[in-house]
């Protein structure tokens, strides 16, 4: 089982950057793919990006693509987010998830959950 906590959520201007971070309990972090997902109000959770177990295989949306880079650290069991470029439509709820099978985008594949962070983005 793994614990998922995200932070680095905030309130940042449109064209700045923010970089969130995922803190996973557990020996079992380096073991997962781990993946981004985020969810805007009145909106259905959408995939952001993921990256395989040993982080040689990302996967982005189009919509954030050169301008979101998602890394991890296996020793610090910590996954992370990094956001150039922040635009008022990139404003949500984000959430980090860990996934036992191969790099997906699906939602219903991931196992495990963080709370989520905010992310606002002002114009």
């Amino acid at each position: 089982q793994v614990q998922l906590v995200e932070s680095g959520g905030g309130l940042v201007q449109a064209g700045g950057s923010l970089r969130l971070s995922c803190a996973a309990s557990g020996r079992t972090f380096s073991t997962y793919a781990m993946g981004w997902f985020r969810q805007a109000p009145g909106k259905e959770r959408e995939f952001v990006a993921a990256i395989s177990w040993s982080g040689s295989s990302t996967y982005y949306a189009d919509s954030v693509k050169g301008r979101f880079t998602i890394s991890r650290d296996n020793a610090k069991n910590t996954l992370y987010l990094q956001m150039n470029s922040l635009k008022p439509e990139d404003t949500a709820v984000y959430y980090c998830a860990a996934d036992s099978g191969p790099l997906s985008q699906d939602v219903r594949r991931y196992d495990y959950w963080g709370q989520g962070t905010q992310v606002t983005v002002s114009s």
